[in-house]
């Protein structure tokens, strides 16, 4: 197995098999999607459930987002789905959150309609994404620098941000693995980061952190996003609102 390749915990698969709902797909997003699980690190399962009709007729429409945590102290797991109504409007929005759901690699369970949400899902995607990587890593980096013991955890995510959104903004695909991306990016500084999340603890701090050195990566990594953004040939608009309009009707009545 390589170590872009992730082996999924059983009790994962099982937490999509005892959905209540009818799943479009299931997939594994955080520490794991990104590249840098560390031994404690939580499954974050995420997906696109179909409520039935008799449900989304009614005046109060429950179960639109659906969460599930369990933890026995061994094995935590973090499930949210979204109805595929509020799936949909929020990938007509600048989400990436949902577009890296989508695109995830590590699939727990899909169906066909799975495979035409991610080709509608391109249409999707579009310049504006830039804020939303803008506004993440401004969060993070805050994170990272307000703690007196800074942690690798959110230095990783940082720059796993930054990165995603740089490569989104030049060649319109969806890529949150930080390993990947680095083999594009090649900063030195991101192995060794990566080392110390995978083989440390999920809370590890960093040993003799060069904050000055990262604080000017950080910088100017944000310039080249927001110049990426810019030069960007990608639509401001999705395109393929219309299409999955009717991808909705049809799945709802199917």
């Amino acid at each position: 197995m390589s170590e872009h390749e992730v082996t999924i915990e059983p009790r994962v698969h099982d937490a999509a098999r005892r959905h209540p709902y009818r799943l479009l797909f299931a997939t594994v997003s955080g520490a794991h999607l990104y590249g840098f699980a560390s031994p404690d690190s939580d499954w974050d399962l995420r997906g696109v459930h179909v409520l039935p009709i008799d449900r989304v007729v009614r005046l109060r429409v429950d179960d639109e987002t659906v969460q599930v945590d369990a933890n026995d102290g061994a094995f935590e797991l973090d499930l949210v789905t979204h109805d595929v109504r509020k799936f949909i409007s929020l990938m007509l929005k600048r989400n990436g959150y949902v577009l890296e759901q989508l695109y995830s690699p590590i699939v727990v369970m899909t169906t066909p309609q799975h495979d035409e949400l991610r080709a509608l899902g391109e249409g999707c995607i579009t310049s504006n994404h830039a804020h939303h990587y803008l506004g993440f890593a401004e969060t993070q980096w805050s994170l990272f620098r307000k703690e007196a013991a800074p942690r690798v955890k959110p230095l990783l995510y940082t720059y796993r941000v930054l990165l995603t959104g740089i490569h989104l903004m030049q060649t319109g695909r969806v890529e949150a693995n930080l390993v990947t991306l680095n083999e594009e990016f090649r900063l030195p500084q991101i192995a060794e980061l990566v080392r110390q999340k995978r083989e440390g603890r999920e809370k590890g701090t960093l040993k003799e952190a060069d904050l000055a050195f990262h604080e000017r990566e950080y910088h100017r990594l944000r310039e080249e996003l927001e110049q990426a953004r810019d030069r960007s040939r990608l639509p401001a608009e999705p395109s393929t609102r219309e299409a999955l309009d009717d991808f909705l009707v049809r799945v709802r009545c199917g």
